[in-house]
């Protein structure tokens, strides 16, 4: 089943419910006075976050979206039954703007719930109408229209930690072997085609399809995915030893970062030298020396050993952890530079 980021549907509020023209009609008063009711109000409509990110694909065939309509007012001078509020469930991280005003709106935090349509207000009876020189008004008043918009609804992944890379940089193994997520692997490029989630010790791991020179302009996979690491506290940038020139992956992808939103560079970062098992230690070293002018925060890590990778768990938690303790620190984004080559 694909997975489904973004779609577009009308939403409409519920109508107001119409004021009626009624007469109360009692034993002994044939020509009472009168009593229609008001009509009831439409319902509004919110969105509201959920811990699912999969929900979209279950209004992939839902072409409209409507709250219920205000009830009819009555005779008796009853009012008509307020309409049922419509809420619409959408992943955290979901961006919905209204098509036609621009207006935009965000849910960032589980659970969170925004009215994004006000229903119309219910008519007035004839009831209202009754003055000291109109006893017997026929005058009534509609119930309002509601708002309606066409709504695009976008899914920006709020993830703890973001799996970036050039394709076949080992990002999808790795996510697997630290949190039995099944993203698919394969040893050609773009096996990725979609984000895939996985949890660690409660924090959120996804591993972003692979990007290429020319991304934030559209190649590749381009903007489709870049946006899912805008939310991320940390990027685990992964680069294969298999690259003979490693230093030149990992500046194609910070170029691609930078040209498409440079607030992301300025991200912490962890460089993690995958499938290490492939070259000799003097290699390895030799290649976190050229990139620690670059980043000095590094590991080595192969998949074949169970101990480099429980490290790199531990480190992304704990560099986790540092970013989340810097933000309450420095809420203006300012942040010290903490970082250390892990050996």
């Amino acid at each position: 089943m694909a997975f489904v980021d973004e779609i577009t549907v009308h939403i409409s509020a519920g109508k107001g419910g119409d004021g009626v023209v009624r007469w109360l009609r009692e034993k002994f008063k044939p020509k009472g006075g009168p009593a229609g009711g008001d009509g009831g109000d439409g319902g509004d409509v919110y969105i509201r976050a959920v811990r699912d990110l999969s929900i979209l694909q279950g209004y992939t065939h839902t072409k409209e979206f409507r709250a219920e309509d205000g009830g009819d007012g009555a005779k008796n001078s009853l009012h008509g039954k307020n309409g049922e509020d419509l809420v619409i469930d959408l992943p955290m991280g979901a961006q919905v703007t209204n098509q036609t005003t621009g207006e935009v709106f965000q849910l960032t935090r589980d659970g969170e719930t925004i009215r994004i349509l006000e229903g119309g207000k219910g008519g007035l009876g004839n009831e209202q109408f009754k003055s000291s020189v109109n006893r017997s008004p026929r005058e009534w008043t509609p119930g309002t229209k509601a708002e309606e918009a066409e709504f695009h609804i976008e899914l920006e992944l709020i993830a703890d930690v973001g799996f970036i890379g050039l394709p076949s940089a080992g990002k999808s193994t790795l996510l697997n072997e630290l949190t039995n997520a099944h993203s698919k692997v394969g040893s050609y490029h773009f096996t990725t085609l979609e984000p895939h989630l996985g949890a660690y010790h409660g924090y959120i791991f996804a591993d972003i399809p692979g990007l290429i020179e020319g991304a934030s302009g559209g190649r590749g996979l381009g903007h489709t995915f870049l946006r899912h690491i805008k939310k991320t506290a940390l990027l685990a940038h992964c680069i294969s030893f298999e690259n003979d020139d490693v230093v030149g992956a990992y500046q194609t992808i910070r170029n691609e970062l930078t040209t498409y939103d440079s607030s992301l560079v300025k991200k912490p970062e962890l460089i993690v030298l995958t499938k290490k098992d492939l070259v000799e230690d003097d290699r390895i070293k030799e290649t976190i020396d050229q990139l620690t002018t670059h980043n000095p925060d590094i590991i080595a890590v192969s998949i074949i050993d169970e101990d480099s990778i429980k490290k790199l768990g531990d480190v992304i938690v704990e560099r986790v952890r540092g970013s989340e303790q810097v933000e309450k620190n420095h809420p203006t984004g300012e942040r010290e530079d903490s970082r250390n080559v892990i050996e």
